[in-house]
């Protein structure tokens, strides 16, 4: 397991958590679309915040699920991850 978050992994975790299927191809392409835009709510990223909780063993930030696009919501949780590395 990489101490990374991938567009592919956030993309299979909104999918599984949130029922959305974006394409990893367009969160790289459009990092910064809003997560409404794709149809996914505060509940949803709530959803994926604690997924990733589960699979990693590391709490995430508060702001996590406050991130409005998927850049800053990488940016947040990879930069976690990598302090707790």
């Amino acid at each position: 397991m990489s101490d990374r978050i991938t567009v592919e992994e956030l993309s299979e975790l909104m999918k599984k958590t949130a029922g959305v299927a974006v394409s990893p191809q367009e969160l790289a392409e459009r990092p910064d679309v809003p997560f409404e835009e794709l149809g996914i709510d505060s509940l949803g990223l709530l959803g994926i915040v604690g997924e990733l909780e589960n699979r990693h063993g590391v709490p995430m930030p508060p702001d996590a699920e406050r991130c409005k696009t998927p850049r800053k919501f990488l940016d947040l949780v990879n930069s976690t991850l990598l302090a707790g590395a």
